[in-house]
């Protein structure tokens, strides 16, 4: 793991807060040897918050974490419709951001961001229940349902519970690499990484067996991203046509077949770069990409950076 200053991360329960939205980054960010973070859940003052779903939390920090934090998430609560958060929560986190901390709300938590305002005039999501109702309560917000989150650089929001998962380790990739995420999401039993593009959820029902067939040539792909695989050979694995392929796959990950393709040759020249020593050529055509020159230009494209400047960053080797 590249060495890092330590990140301060704050959960900030808030009444009514649901449990999976509160666990999901206190988990992923859990203060250990091995994660340059430190995490505290705090509430508006420090004591017993009452949750959502039977469960109550006992914070030990109040809003003087969300002074020391460089993230702060924001879970989702209960009748986030009805009011906004206490006015010294909505101060707490305009003044964070306002310092340079990062604001990521999960689910409903996105309600509590957009009262401060800095979701005005950007894209933002929340769960798929309260789009509607995000978007009537704050009609300068571009509230975007068909994604599993936004990132809008120091704001960033997410739909449900199990997309927190997702932000979280996006989050991570962008602060560590994809080999720390990565191992994050092993850790969790979560999917590696689902593009925030994706939809919320699928608006036709898709047989079982279909999306295991996917899964299972997804799968696939990722054990021989250096051989040629063309959308051809992806849909002869999975058995249907390239059109049907398409389609579903679109439903599946909010990428075309060759789009993801290319995003998992691209991330496994990432973990490349952090792990080992072999040369920019090496890694291209190990991941499929053929020449350095090729490598260099997805890197700029997805990354907006270099590969050789990627390994600066986040090379794990001494």
């Amino acid at each position: 793991m590249p060495a890092s200053r330590l990140r301060r991360v704050c959960v900030l329960v808030l009444e009514g807060a649901k449990p999976l939205d509160v666990g999901i980054p206190a988990q992923v960010f859990t203060t250990r040897a091995s994660m340059p973070y430190e995490v505290r859940v705090c509430g508006a003052a420090p004591g017993l918050v009452t949750g959502g779903d039977g469960l109550a939390y006992h914070v030990a920090h109040g809003l003087d974490a969300v002074e020391w934090a460089d993230i702060v998430f924001i879970p989702g609560y209960r009748f986030p419709d009805r009011e906004d958060p206490p006015r010294a929560v909505v101060e707490a986190l305009v003044a964070a951001h306002d310092r340079g901390a990062r604001l990521a709300a999960i689910s409903t938590g996105a309600f509590a961001l957009a009262a401060t305002g800095l979701l005005d005039g950007r894209r933002a999501t929340t769960h798929w229940h309260y789009i509607r109702a995000l978007a009537a309560r704050h009609p300068s917000v571009r509230v975007d349902e068909n994604v599993l989150f936004v990132d809008e650089g120091s704001v960033l929001t997410s739909a449900g519970a199990a997309s927190g998962i997702d932000l979280c380790l996006h989050i991570l990739r962008g602060d560590l690499g994809v080999a720390a995420s990565n191992h994050a999401a092993r850790r969790l039993v979560a999917a590696p990484y689902r593009s925030g593009g994706q939809a919320q959820y699928v608006p036709r029902s898709v047989p079982e067996q279909l999306g295991e067939r996917f899964a299972a040539t997804r799968e696939w792909a990722l054990h021989r991203l250096g051989e040629p695989l063309t959308l051809e050979a992806l849909a002869r694995h999975a058995a249907v046509s390239p059109r049907t392929f398409s389609r579903r796959f679109v439903d599946d990950t909010g990428y075309t077949p060759m789009q993801w393709v290319m995003r998992a040759r691209v991330d496994a020249a990432r973990e490349s770069l952090e792990r080992s020593r072999r040369s920019v050529e090496q890694i291209a055509a190990d991941v499929g990409l053929g020449t350095a020159a090729n490598l260099r230009l997805h890197f700029q494209r997805v990354l907006g950076t270099t590969p050789t400047e990627y390994r600066r960053t986040f090379s794990q080797l001494d």
